[in-house]
């Protein structure tokens, strides 16, 4: 079985507020997404929410009928907000101020019990929870301890990697980091970097749930529209 597509459309939502129009809407981007075979819809509200506004995920838990997942800081106003929206599964990140995008995954290991009371209230609450994580044993073991039931992993080193040999080695730690979470009891997802010349090789591994995949598909569908740049990415997938 394929590994299902989750689309982040965060990056609608930019072109949307550089301008302060209403337009273009990533409501309509999600519709699209789903029409066109995606498995899920991610959206990342930030605190300084400079793209995905509230009014956006309230809209898409009530209009959606694919998964939705919040990427979100782990803060109590994010998780009052994922509280009030409840969608499907919630992916806890690192959040800077300055940053263009997540830059790497969420330090977790002594932080166990900082963070446990908010992801407990996740957990109450019925919402899935994912951590994403960098390739590292002793993270992801720290994510399975404060009761994770996914984790995210980072791909962004194998997808900046500059030379053939750079990507195996990258491509190597994530596998071995996803057969040591699959050991734990997690399911996996990857994402971060992730194009259409370098998903299928991820997506083949056996132990992937989800391929999380945005800047790639909505920079594709500015030149050949969502819906086929959906269903192209879907076909990768099923390759794998």
């Amino acid at each position: 079985m394929s590994a299902k597509l989750s689309v982040n459309i965060d990056h609608i939502a930019t072109l949307r507020e550089s301008r302060h129009t209403k337009y273009p809407d990533p409501i309509d981007a999600a519709v699209l997404c789903q029409l066109s075979g995606a498995d899920g819809i991610t959206v990342h509200p930030r605190e300084d929410r400079r793209h995905i506004q509230d009014r956006d995920v309230f809209i898409l838990k009530q209009m959606l009928q694919i998964p939705l997942t919040l990427e979100m800081a782990l803060t109590e106003n994010m998780v009052d907000l994922a509280l009030q929206v409840k969608p499907k599964a919630c992916t806890l990140v690192p959040e800077g101020r300055e940053e263009q995008t997540t830059e790497s995954g969420l330090a977790v290991k002594g932080r166990e019990n900082v963070m446990q009371p908010l992801v407990r209230k996740l957990l109450d609450a019925g919402i899935v929870v994912s951590i994403f994580i960098d390739a590292v044993e002793d993270q992801i073991a720290a994510a399975r301890s404060l009761g994770a039931q996914f984790i995210e992993i980072h791909t962004g080193p194998y997808a900046i990697a500059e030379t053939p040999g750079g990507e195996d080695r990258e491509f190597k730690i994530v596998a071995q980091a996803a057969e040591f979470a699959r050991g734990l009891g997690l399911c996996v997802n990857v994402g971060h970097g992730l194009h259409y010349h370098n998903t299928e090789r991820m997506a083949a591994l056996p132990t992937i749930d989800w391929v999380h995949s945005g800047h790639s598909i909505v920079a594709h569908a500015v030149m050949v529209g969502m819906e086929r740049a959906v269903r192209e990415m879907k076909d990768i997938l099923r390759r794998a």
